[in-house]
């Protein structure tokens, strides 16, 4: 499984690293940041976070204006009902239609409505930062993916050299095995040594397929598109901050000035602020106007029309003296037809307006429990600008911290790589001419392997750590 396992890593890396020229496709560090700054996914839920509150920003000014709504009716009234006509009961099936618009405004509501817009306008100004603090923190996570694989790059050309000089020692040692000038135990250990170079350069060369696969996520590429990175001419000559001219707290005045972070925090307090202030005046008479106009429609309206016509009916018969005679009633009517669609819309249009005060008095205690609310969400605005106000500062001072600590690593790695150096050359002068074992010389050279791996890690690891505080300062990372 073992030998599985390194089979399928060195394939990965030979399909990273050993592309054809046409195939290759150079990525500088700036070309990463405006990738990311487009296609990363978490970016793009910052977007839609922003628009959704300049949407409500929006909504909530255009609640200022009046409310118009317009409706329409019609159906069958069956049995006793009242026609909407002309106000009486009928006993029919009545078909009836109508057409509504009402209008409300708001007068006086102490300014509640304005405080919820303002308070949707620092929302807004808060989702600005907080967009401009996910690209900082964009760039400082693709300057680490970034640095993280030129580490690894490094890493494996290190290993490579490794393997080529245990090999190059392998070679001469087995001439010298055969010319029987030193013994086959010598021929044995170089074999070893070589094997676990082997292995630790498979181990860097899948390090660095994964520091690929890091990156690609972070900028949301396709990870079958060729990725080889752009390297600076002299990544030791790039321009680093001088920390002995660098005080902390300087640094921190600094980021507070232009941190987005810090900045959205305090947009957010005075949102929460203004969100107070509105539900307070939710608590107080509101003034408003409205008005209506409708007009119907019903089948049971009839109208008369022509001359009247007279006429005579008998009502019954009376009797007197033995003889019958009928009762007569005379009278007169006219022609009725059912009044038109048209005329009766006309007819029955109607409108009203008037002015309304709503005074709150008992409501389940919900507009006081708004306001309770509203208290508490502005000090925890308050308590979370403080805390991370706390937070930052000491972020400021541990980065500071790390970064002159990595420099004294990366100072101290140099010092043990030239020791090793040094150790490495004249072990090798008494190897050739016998005057030291195998053991002692593969444990001389590994410690030259292990000296320049740790300046290398410790070069990016100091970089990094400078460009970090480097960001505090400036919310911006350059390489």
């Amino acid at each position: 499984m073992k030998i599985k396992s390194l089979a399928i890593a060195s394939l990965l890396a030979f399909l990273l690293f050993a592309n054809p020229a046409a195939a290759q496709d150079n990525w500088s560090y700036q070309r990463c940041l405006d990738y990311a700054l487009t296609h990363n996914l978490t970016l793009q839920q910052s977007v839609l976070q922003k628009r959704l509150q300049e949407l409500t920003l929006k909504q909530n000014r255009l609640s200022q204006l009046p409310t118009i709504n317009a409706g329409a009716n019609a159906g069958y009234r069956f049995g006793r009902s009242i026609d909407p006509t002309t106000n009486t009961f009928v006993t029919q099936t009545l078909f009836n239609s109508g057409l509504s618009m009402d209008l409300n405004a708001d007068l006086f509501g102490w300014f509640s409505k304005q405080n919820t817009i303002q308070a949707s306008k620092y929302q807004v100004y808060a989702a600005n930062f907080q967009l401009e603090k996910a690209r900082n923190d964009m760039g400082v996570n693709v300057a680490n993916a970034f640095l993280q694989i030129l580490l690894a790059e490094e890493q494996v050309k290190i290993s490579k050299a490794q393997v080529d000089l245990s090999i190059a020692q392998l070679d001469n040692t087995k001439k010298l095995v055969a010319a029987g000038s030193v013994p086959e135990s010598n021929q044995a250990d170089l074999e070893a040594q070589l094997a676990r170079d082997s292995s630790a350069l498979v181990t860097a060369e899948n390090n660095a397929v994964i520091r690929v696969l890091t990156m690609k996520a972070l900028l949301n590429l396709d990870f079958a598109v060729p990725f080889k990175t752009e390297l600076p001419e002299n990544v030791e000559s790039v321009s680093l901050l001088n920390l002995s001219e660098t005080d902390p707290e300087m640094v921190f005045s600094a980021a507070l000035a232009n941190q987005p972070g810090y900045k959205a925090d305090e947009a957010l307090v005075k949102a929460a602020n203004r969100s107070l202030a509105s539900a307070r005046g939710a608590m107080f008479p509101r003034l408003s106007i409205g008005g209506s106009a409708g007009t119907n429609y019903a089948n049971s309206n009839y109208q008369q029309y022509g001359p009247s016509i007279p006429y005579v009916d008998t009502t019954g018969f009376v009797t007197v003296n033995g003889t019958t005679y009928p009762a007569l009633k005379a009278g007169s009517f006219r022609l009725s037809k059912l009044t038109p669609f048209g005329e009766q819309f006309s007819n029955n249009f109607g409108q009203n307006i008037g002015i309304t005060l709503n005074i709150p008095i008992l409501n389940a205690w919900q507009l006081r429990g708004n306001v309770e609310r509203a208290k508490i969400d502005m000090q925890d605005k308050q308590l979370t600008l403080n805390i991370n106000r706390q937070k930052l500062r000491q972020d400021i001072y541990t980065a500071h911290a790390d970064a002159v600590g990595a420099l004294q690593k990366y100072q101290a790695a140099i010092t043990t790589e030239r020791a090793s150096q040094k150790a490495y050359d004249f072990a090798t002068k008494r190897f050739n001419v016998g005057l030291m074992n195998t053991v002692e010389y593969v444990t001389t050279q590994t410690n030259l392997f292990r000296a320049q791996i740790d300046r290398v890690s410790a070069l990016y690891d100091y970089i990094f750590k400078i460009k970090l505080l480097e960001f505090y300062r400036d919310q911006r990372i350059t390489l």
